[in-house]
């Protein structure tokens, strides 16, 4: 009829799906929003898989297209288990092939690496690592290392470099961890610095602040191993703390700023923000930390002319002169084949105690030519039968056992740790004068760490341990709580983030909780 609007008319159909639009965003926001919300956050089970994208029990690695599942389809399916050196069975939980050209590892791009853009100023490297130095390529990770064209463009820096790590992304406890790698350059010419390394989530590498008192603590005690520089502030004690240290630094032991987290951490406090927890039955909080344990860092045999690998672990609080306990069986083991394993002469100084084994590579497993496969096996200090073992070529290099780090009187600390921190992995290529004397006229660039795979195992027949905030070892909230801690490289202390963030409530010189040796809580 003349002047009515027909129910179906153009202009009925655009209110109608106004409506709809406008109810479906709700339903979205309220509805939607925290289902999606809770399952970026919390990852799904595995389903009767051994893990998330993992194996199921036939033995397949599902594919779901746009979706890199922990398990790389492209694994063959004959590593799917394997042997340790212990003589178990193990089953994969995670791998990467790197078979796909031209990824890219920037933030977002990738759902398990990322590629840091930062300036290692702690170990005094020379590079920037800027996330365009790691990609893929016939089937390798390319990490690359070269000579800035103009260094006023490179931060000031003459060299660009590359790191990608699983920070916050994959972590894992327990188990085996190894990789398929081609060395950089020569193996007689010394200067780069290949890494492929673990470290416990509550540290962030690059990120000052969150490694400021984390990092390399492995310790679950309250002592005098918890304190700034190992000292009683009372007597200036023990002697060993300032008579049997590094000798670069007036024989003192540790520089270290004391344990951020530590088990000695005021009980009275409590909560994410203050500590991660969790508590002992004594109501004391878990001594947490950031550990870290290198599958490899490439270097040489000056004398030999030849190339190594160190593979360590680093510990705080530290031994009197740094060193291990080797004086009974099994305590550190050296294993005699090809490679020739022994104990690194360097134990440590005052910012790190270094238990670390040195053992010949293949000579020909380097830039490109050949590729050789590193990794350790290893079962934390919350295990039955605590030990690290380091490999090459599936060779066992080195075990350590955690009576090389065990109590010490002369530092009077007590037992260190096995790592029980929920581990993530890095692999870079720096350069770096604190790593060793560099060969500056022989170094060829642009220099490539290849890596063909990473593979991550555990234990078949025994829960699946991955994950980066566990129960025993919670780490998403106090990450959350502390997040400009993480995300910004330019804070290099715990008490700068403090002073922009903090409440009052620590220690007025560190910024860290009170902890019960040192302050009144």
């Amino acid at each position: 009829m003349a002047g009515r609007t027909a129910i179906w008319s153009s202009r009925g159909w655009l209110n109608a799906i106004g409506l709809l639009t406008l109810a479906s965003l709700l339903v979205t926001l309220f509805a939607g929003y925290p289902i999606i919300s809770y399952f970026v956050r919390h990852p799904f089970g595995t389903l009767g898989g051994f893990n998330l994208g993992g194996i199921n029990a036939s033995g397949q690695v599902p594919e779901i297209q746009g979706f890199r599942g922990l398990i790389d389809v492209d694994t063959p399916r004959d590593v799917l288990t394997k042997t340790g050196v212990d003589g178990n069975k193990y089953q994969l939980v995670f791998s990467d092939e790197f078979n796909e050209d031209g990824r890219t590892f920037w933030p977002g791009d990738d759902p398990y690496w990322e590629a840091v853009d930062l300036h290692y100023w702690a170990t005094k490297n020379l590079e920037w690592y800027d996330p365009d130095q790691a990609t893929t390529q016939n089937g390798s990770l390319i990490l690359t290392l070269d000579q800035a064209a103009d260094p006023t463009e490179n931060h000031g820096l003459d060299y660009r470099g590359g790191m990608i790590q699983t920070w916050n992304k994959f972590c894992f406890t327990g188990g085996i961890i190894e990789a398929s790698i081609s060395l950089p350059g020569d193996p007689d010419v010394a200067g780069f610095w290949p890494a492929f390394w673990t470290m416990g989530n509550l540290g962030r590498a690059g990120y000052g602040a969150s490694l400021d008192g984390t990092w390399p603590y492995s310790y679950d005690t309250c002592d005098i191993g918890t304190l700034p520089n190992q000292t009683d502030p009372k007597t200036g004690g023990p002697p060993a703390v300032t008579t049997m240290g590094d000798p670069y630094n007036d024989n003192s032991l540790s520089y270290l700023p004391g344990q951020r987290l530590s088990r000695c951490t005021c009980s009275s406090n409590s909560g994410p923000n203050y500590h991660p927890g969790p508590k002992h039955n004594d109501g004391s909080f878990v001594g947490r930390s950031a550990p870290e344990i290198d599958i490899l860092e490439g270097t040489l045999d000056r004398e030999k002319h030849m190339g190594q690998i160190s593979q360590s672990a680093q510990f705080a609080p530290y031994n009197a002169k740094y060193t291990i306990n080797n004086k009974t069986n099994g305590f550190a083991t050296f294993y005699n084949n090809k490679y020739d394993p022994g104990l690194n002469a360097y134990t440590g100084g005052v910012y790190q105690q270094s238990a670390s084994g040195l053992s010949n590579t293949d000579q020909d497993a380097y830039d490109g030519q050949k590729y050789a496969n590193y990794g350790f096996e290893y079962a934390p200090s919350d295990s039955a039968n605590p030990y690290i073992t380091w490999t090459q070529q599936d060779e066992a290099m080195w075990t350590l056992t955690p009576g090389a780090v065990g109590p010490d009187k002369l530092s009077q600390i007590g037992q260190r740790v096995i790592s029980n921190e929920p581990m993530y992995i890095l692999l870079n290529l720096g350069i770096s004068p604190a790593f060793g004397a560099i060969e500056f006229k022989k170094l060829k660039f642009p220099a490539k760490m290849r890596v063909d795979w990473v593979r991550v195992y555990q234990p078949i027949g025994s829960p699946n341990n991955i994950g980066c905030s566990p129960p025993k070892y919670p780490t998403e909230s106090y990450i959350q709580d502390h997040k400009e801690a993480y995300t910004n490289p330019n804070l290099t202390t715990w008490l700068q983030y403090q002073e922009k963030h903090g409440d009052g409530s620590g220690n007025v010189k560190t910024g860290f909780p009170k902890n019960n040796l040192l302050d009144t809580c």
